[in-house]
């Protein structure tokens, strides 16, 4: 049976036909983040099947198989890539209402020109269709990355990562691959692999570190490092957003503690991330990156699992604690110091999304618009209805005219269609604006707007040339 994605697909009114298909549909694509491996890039891989290019270390898929009864070995496990990806069919149709089969059919369209329905019976033949079209220099990495105009890639890297790809990449003409800097393990001191981490920054700077002082001079060459090789931003993941205010001198001794083999209590943990982070949000203002934080996971919830796979594996779900008093005075600390660099903010708990919306209202300013963002709708929230209330919000309480839109946040390279996705559905809610009367049908402003937030806000705000 062919798919339901057709001209119209989620375009809910004639306005948004005509808005999706007049400015968006056409448009580039800045992806600003996301978990593509730049090596692929360079090497211009073709992937060998479906599993490799879809599959592999996706973990939306592996929570919907799990939850279909899937054993494991055919989610994670020693089951061949056929058999995984059959698993993984027969799981499709039971995912309607989950973005997961949109997403799925989009990507057999768009890419493999397949237009069938996935399920048991399908699979065999889609297989053997997409492994051979999988081989042709069309679908190369790069060719991907041309196919859908994708002009920046901003991958995610640690700040010990040799960046060797991004040097060889630099010259490439038709798009860029930058790395973001994500030192989520430089603020991890509470955990077990810190000082191992802390070893690879020794041998990635060649400094010797002894001290906190060192420790910042060791970042901060890391810093300078990824922003001649063209990175536009940071990113941090944070499960739950600390402040507590502290000297250098009291944190100094927090690090010599833990240098020294000893255990810290929550107050000195959260004391030394919360200098550490300002310290590293001023670094980012000097150098006119975007600073990303994303908040609001619980991560590694089954231990069992966890042991097993390890993290980033399917086991995280939506956190709840506060977020409004530490952020705020996290912000403010780095606004007092004139070393608030261009933020964007995001929470996957979608409750926070007015505390993030109203936020980021608080330190607007400097002839930047849009200076600090509400991110879009991030992991959980990425679907219909996460995105139609994220963007409802941000219009609500600030300016959507400024929002920088979409990003995949994807491992695979099958995932630049979820700009198709947002687009059509930032399409969809504007054009509901105007059939009910809530919005002008003024074509100018209304092209403005979504060619604005679709591709030239982000190109703006990440200073992409």
């Amino acid at each position: 049976m062919k798919t339901f994605i057709t001209d119209g697909f989620l375009l809910e009114n004639q306005k948004a036909y005509d808005l999706y298909h007049g400015y968006a549909k056409h448009l580039p694509i800045i992806d600003y983040h996301n978990h593509l491996v730049p090596e692929e890039i360079l090497e211009d891989k073709n992937y060998k099947n479906l599993y490799e290019i879809w599959l592999a270390g996706d973990h939306y898929k592996w929570r919907a198989m799990r939850a279909n009864g899937i054993e494991e070995p055919y989610v994670t496990g020693d089951k061949s890539d056929y058999e995984k990806f059959l698993a993984w069919a027969k799981t499709v149709p039971q995912t309607l209402g989950n973005p997961l089969y949109h997403w799925t059919h989009l990507e057999l369209l768009r890419y493999l020109e397949i237009d069938e329905l996935l399920d048991e019976n399908t699979a065999p033949d889609i297989w053997e269709e997409a492994k051979q079209r999988l081989q042709t220099p069309e679908l190369s990495a790069r060719n991907i990355l041309r196919h859908d105009q994708v002009e920046f890639v901003g991958t995610t890297d640690d700040p010990v990562d040799n960046l060797h790809a991004h040097k060889a990449l630099m010259d490439v003409e038709d798009f860029k691959v930058s790395p973001s800097f994500r030192p989520d393990q430089g603020l991890a001191i509470d955990q077990e692999q810190f000082m191992d981490w802390l070893g690879k920054l020794e041998a990635a700077t060649g400094y010797s570190i002894s001290n906190y002082q060192e420790f910042l001079t060791a970042l901060s060459d890391r810093v300078k490092y990824f922003d001649e090789i063209g990175c536009r931003s940071s990113d941090h993941g944070i499960n739950e957003m600390f402040y507590k205010e502290a000297t250098e001198q009291e944190v100094a001794e927090i690090f010599k503690k833990r240098l020294e083999g000893q255990s810290l209590n929550q107050e000195e943990v959260e004391k030394y991330k919360t200098l550490t982070l300002v310290q590293l949000g001023e670094m980012y203002a000097d150098y006119g990156w975007v600073m990303q934080l994303h908040m609001g996971p619980k991560r590694n919830n089954n231990t069992k699992m966890f042991n097993r796979l390890g993290g980033d594996s399917g086991f995280d779900s939506i956190n709840d604690t506060k977020l409004a008093k530490p952020l705020g005075a996290f912000l403010d600390t780095l606004e007092q110091k004139d070393k608030l660099p261009k933020t964007v903010l995001y929470s996957l708990n979608p409750n926070d999304n007015p505390i993030l919306a109203s936020m980021a209202g608080n330190f607007q300013g400097d002839g930047i618009r849009g200076k600090v963002q509400f991110g879009t709708a991030w992991w959980f929230n990425d679907n219909i209805d996460g995105m139609k209330d994220q963007m409802k919000t941000l219009a609500n309480i600030g300016l959507i005219s400024n929002f920088v839109g979409m990003l995949t946040d994807s491992r695979s390279f099958l995932s630049f269609s979820r700009h198709e996705y947002f687009r059509r559905i930032l399409c969809s809610l504007i054009g509901s604006w105007v059939e009910q009367g809530l919005a002008p049908n003024d074509s100018e402003l209304l092209q403005q707007y979504i060619k604005n937030i679709c591709y030239y806000n982000a190109k703006e705000f990440f200073k992409i040339d």
